[in-house]
């Protein structure tokens, strides 16, 4: 039976995603084909065969695990572990050539999250967390910063958005006006800067799973906190909140009005 300890769900996704990673950049800023998806999200072939890679590495380690991806649905959905894969978060910077793209890779053991791997490959920056291990930033412990006045606070997005009759554009006026900057360092990227303390507040809307496993368990043992943004601890509703912890609790009043 392959270890299914935390400590090794914790190595392998790191590995994984390093070498889901290190294909991409065999893509990235070249030229590149771009296929719309039914929700007017973009995918390339470098998502897919990252994604296939993913799969194929899961598979031979772990055979009776299942695995929910982006691109590829969902597999042994009743299975003890599921591991939620993103083989390119932030495809639109990608395909573009900025290099603030992420894979993402998370197992849950049980229903319970239990390990993730969050690595940037144009960076070459790997973030990766253990239930009860701490957080790991390129080898060295990562943690949030101390910052504990909303208007010190380092704000990000994957975008501030959004048309101004949707419920969320007050909600974004209120953050970006509270803090001390404002910023669309987003997508996993955002939720690694959380982490290793350069910055403090990172919030998504209109996520999934895929995209906000990773970054949960990375956010929380790094020593900040997670949630959606009713305050829910939960990666599966939708929306992401992290924070360094010590901010949590003031942007979740802010977002209630």
């Amino acid at each position: 039976m392959s270890d299914e300890r935390t400590e090794a769900l914790r190595d392998f996704a790191a590995e994984i995603a390093v070498e889901a990673g290190r294909l991409t950049l065999g893509y990235f800023q070249r030229e590149l084909v771009t296929d719309w998806k039914a929700d007017l999200s973009p995918v390339t072939r470098a998502d897919r065969e990252a994604e296939a890679l993913l799969r194929w590495r899961i598979e031979q380690r772990y055979p009776s695990h299942g695995v929910l991806g982006e691109e590829g649905g969902d597999s042994r959905p009743e299975a003890r572990c599921r591991w939620l894969i993103d083989p390119i978060d932030g495809t639109r910077s990608f395909i573009r050539g900025v290099p603030l793209y992420a894979v993402l890779v998370a197992v849950e053991r049980e229903g319970e999250l239990v390990a993730g791997a969050i690595y940037l490959p144009a960076l070459d920056e790997l973030l990766c967390a253990g239930r009860g291990l701490g957080c790991f930033w390129n080898g060295r412990r990562a943690r949030v910063s101390t910052v504990d006045r909303l208007s010190e606070a380092y704000i990000l997005s994957s975008s501030f958005t959004v048309p101004s009759d949707d419920p969320h554009h007050l909600l974004i006026e209120r953050l970006t006006r509270a803090g001390k900057q404002a910023r669309t360092w987003g997508d996993g990227y955002g939720y690694v800067l959380v982490a290793t303390g350069r910055a403090e507040v990172m919030f998504d809307l209109g996520a999934n799973v895929w995209d906000l496993a990773a970054p949960r368990i990375c956010i929380e043992e790094a020593g900040g906190r997670f949630s959606d943004l009713t305050g829910t601890a939960t990666a599966w509703t939708g929306d992401g909140l992290a924070t360094n912890g010590r901010l949590h609790d003031a942007v979740l009043t802010l977002l209630r009005g």
